[in-house]
Order: structure tokens, then sequence, then C-alpha cells
């Protein structure tokens, strides 16, 4: 067992509920002596951080006062107290918002090491974030091939993921929004869509009926609102909306106006339909299996913004719900490159313990 005497641990509380957009004095955070394992546990040392927009809903009634903040982290076993988790052993789980945590077996996912794959990945389009745009466009739109594909928030972790899945899954056009010029840039020139507009240019059915001006099949919604009007007017007869989540109104107290055009979802024979990938699971190895050759090829790239240093974790929240980010907002601690270096010395397919300096 390697802990270190003396060492202390860093959590982050919510202390009170925001009401519009989160600020720095919502939250505060904790120091502690690093928590010992009991029998049957073992302590992680956390690597990598997801902040997701998830963590704002919940910051309204869900996640408790005074209490560690829950979310995706992938940590480093470094004493174990059960035969389950060897030390040195890499794992996901959902305890993150702290520096290390004490976990069982049961609340932990061992991660398959491929080559060329780098740990973060299993944040961004091998985690949450991927399987979310996975199940968005396999098992909720169900996407044919040819296609013509539409996207809000195009340049956020969930909306980058969705166009390179959906590229490689053989979709017609790809458009999508977001928010600057220089992102609809970045998004054109290095993330395969084929158009996309800045909602701020002008009212969103005008600027969306002119960038996909003989409609669309499949609207992927992680905004809601004026959006989800614009949407609903461009989708083709049997078109089909997911809705992933309501970026728009996370920050706002009063309920959005759009969308207004509701009938036309009947007039068009349109469907739309929510979901909660913590409900779809158990299609985690499927992603991999469709995903990995490809990032393995390079066809399908990592699209992560990642910030250095856990005390900043707070500020790469506020900064993802502002729209700071390209891609996957994650996370980095100090110790990741080092567990980084270790991982791929694994080789393809590993899924045993590390070996060497790090596992000690």
């Amino acid at each position: 067992m390697n802990t270190t005497a003396g060492a202390r641990a860093l959590t982050v509380h919510q202390t009170t509920r925001p009401h519009g957009f989160p600020t720095p004095e919502h939250f505060a955070f904790v120091e502690s002596a690093v928590p010992a394992p009991a029998p049957g546990t073992a302590l992680v040392e956390n690597l990598y951080w997801s902040v997701d927009p998830y963590h704002r809903e919940m910051m309204d009634g869900e996640f408790a006062l005074h209490a560690p903040l829950e979310g995706r982290t992938i940590g480093r076993v470094t004493a174990s107290r059960t035969p389950d988790l060897a030390e040195g052993e890499i794992v996901f789980h959902r305890q993150g918002w702290r520096t290390h945590a004490v976990v069982t077996p049961q609340e932990v996912r061992r991660l398959p090491a491929f080559d060329g794959v780098p740990l973060s990945a299993y944040l961004s389009i091998l985690g949450g974030t991927g399987l979310t745009a996975y199940v968005a466009l396999t098992r909720v739109a169900r996407l044919r091939s040819g296609e013509d594909l539409y996207v809000s928030a195009a340049a956020g972790g969930v909306g980058t993921a969705t166009a390179r899945l959906a590229r490689v899954m053989g979709a017609g056009r790809i458009v999508g929004s977001a928010g600057s010029p220089a992102k609809v840039a970045h998004l054109k020139e290095h993330v395969g869509y084929d158009e996309a507009f800045d909602y701020h240019k002008g009212p969103a059915a005008q600027l969306l009926a002119k960038a996909a001006p003989d409609g669309l099949d499949v609207y992927v919604d992680n905004v809601g609102g004026e959006q989800l009007e614009a949407a609903i007017w461009s989708l083709r007869e049997f078109g089909r909306i997911v809705r992933v989540g309501t970026v728009a109104q996370y920050n706002d107290p009063q309920p959005l106006a759009a969308p207004r055009n509701l009938t036309e979802i009947v007039e068009k024979s349109l469907r739309m339909e929510g979901f909660h990938v913590r409900n779809h699971r158990d299609l985690q190895e499927e992603l991999y299996d469709f995903a990995v050759p490809h990032i393995q090829s390079g066809r399908i790239a990592l699209d992560e913004t990642v910030v250095d240093g856990f005390d900043r974790i707070v500020t790469a929240f506020l900064g993802m719900l502002r729209g700071e980010n390209t891609g996957k907002m994650i996370v980095r601690s100090s110790a990741a490159a080092g567990a980084a270096d270790a991982w791929d010395r694994r080789g393809p397919g590993a899924s045993g313990p590390l070996e060497g300096p790090l596992a000690r």
C-alpha cells in the first residue's frame, strides 16, 4: 500500500443554489487528509475529470449542498484492500470533483487499452459524451446512410462527437450551429460539418433555411428554444428530433417561449424523443467496437479542450457553460502525463494493471 503520510486531498462542494448563471462563489474547495481505504475498497488518485452541461441542472436541486460533487472521472488505484482492484490499475468512476476517492469494485469500470487511443478519449468520444452521440444516432434517430442532419451546440462535446460519428455512418449533409465565427470556421474546416452558422447572426429559422435549403431528416437538439423551432420548420416529412439537452434554458429561470410550431410535428409526421445516456450503458462495448478502429485510422479525431490543474475545475466548468470550449471540456492533473505514458506502454487490447514505477 503506497499512501503518502501527510498528503492532502481536495474536494469541490456546492455551497448555495444559483439563480441564473453560476459563479465561483457557488462552490468551495475543501481540504482534508487523503482517505484510507477500508476492507473491500481501494483508494483512487484521480487523473482526468469531466465537466458536463448536466451538472448545471443538478445544481438546482439534485446536488447536495456542502458535499463532494459527482462527475465522470478517470483515476489510478494507489492503495487497495480488495483483490478485485490492483494497485496501479486505471479505472473509470463517478466520484469526480475530488482529487482522491475511495471506491468499491462495483463502482468502477476497468478501461481497455487500445493502441493509439489516449486516456482522455474515455471521457470524450469513448465516454459519456460519445455514447450520448452514438445512442442519439443509432437508437433514437436511427440514422440511415445519406440522410441529412442538423446539430445545435455543434462545437461542444456532444456536437463534435455527433458529427464525427455521423460522418463515418454515411450521413449526407451535416449542418451545425455554434456561438462564434471562429467556431463556425472550425466546424467546417476540422470537424467535418458541411455547413455551419453563428446563431447570433439572426433568426435561427432563417439561418438554418439558408444552411439547409433542401430540408433535413434528423435534428440532434442540444439547445432547445428557438433552434428547436427552426429545426421543426426545416425537417422533411417523417423527420426525427433527438432531444439531448436544453442549454438555452439551464441558466434562465424563465421558461422558453419557443418552440411555437409544435403543430408541424403532426402535420409532417415528425417524431421527437429524448433520452438519458445512463439508460444505455449496455452499449459501451458496442461504441468501442464501432469507434476505436476509426480513431486508430485517423478517420475520427478527438475534439477536446484540456484544462490543467484540479484547482481550475470550477473555472473549466463555468467556461464550458459560456461556450469557451471546442469539443469536450476535460480537466487534467499533473500526474496524468505519467499515467498516460504507462498506459501507452501496455499495448493494444491490454486490460491488466499497469507495470513499472507508476504501479508502485
